[in-house]
């Protein structure tokens, strides 16, 4: 049963993913974004992730989508549709696409999945991992979350310059 509800929710991520890139409505993408997000919530949730599902649905699902949202509404009509794109775009866009789907599928080929004992049991608790977020030393991610919050505010700026460019 486990194995239906992960291709369902893995299927429902893909099928959404692509109609979020190919409508021509932006309105329309961040609905299909909100349902790529949920779906990965519920995928997290199913591996027993339950903090990773809250920040999924609070920060990406709730905050994320409803500043989008919000900004397009502000920005432009909701009829406005996004102008059709050359077919060389098109064939630009396949050949990345492609070449980091091969790219994604060789480095998951050849990488060890085999469990390892030498790793420690990951901590539970919320305040673990808070601290293990906002650690610069040893087991710290405070320049990753540093950098995440930069690339954040630097898709906020570029979807302020596509939006007001007329």
């Amino acid at each position: 049963m486990e194995e239906i509800i992960f291709y369902s929710l893995a299927f429902s991520i893909l099928v959404f993913s692509v109609l979020t890139v190919t409508t021509r409505r932006i309105l329309r993408a961040a609905v299909y974004l909100l349902f790529v997000l949920l779906s990965t919530a519920a995928i997290y949730l199913m591996l027993n992730y339950n903090f990773l599902a809250v920040v999924q649905l609070t920060v990406y699902a709730g905050g994320i989508i409803v500043l989008i949202v919000f900004s397009i509404l502000l920005t432009s009509h909701i009829n406005d549709r996004l102008e059709v794109t050359s077919i060389t775009r098109k064939l630009g866009a396949a050949a990345i696409s492609i070449i980091g789907f091969v790219l994604s599928f060789w480095v998951i080929a050849n990488a060890d999945l085999q469990p390892k004992n030498t790793i420690a049991e990951a901590p539970y608790d919320v305040r673990a991992i808070g601290m293990a977020l906002m650690n610069y030393g040893e087991n710290g991610y405070v320049l990753a979350f540093e950098l995440i919050s930069i690339l954040l505010l630097a898709a906020m700026i570029g979807a302020i310059v596509i939006a007001k460019k007329r």
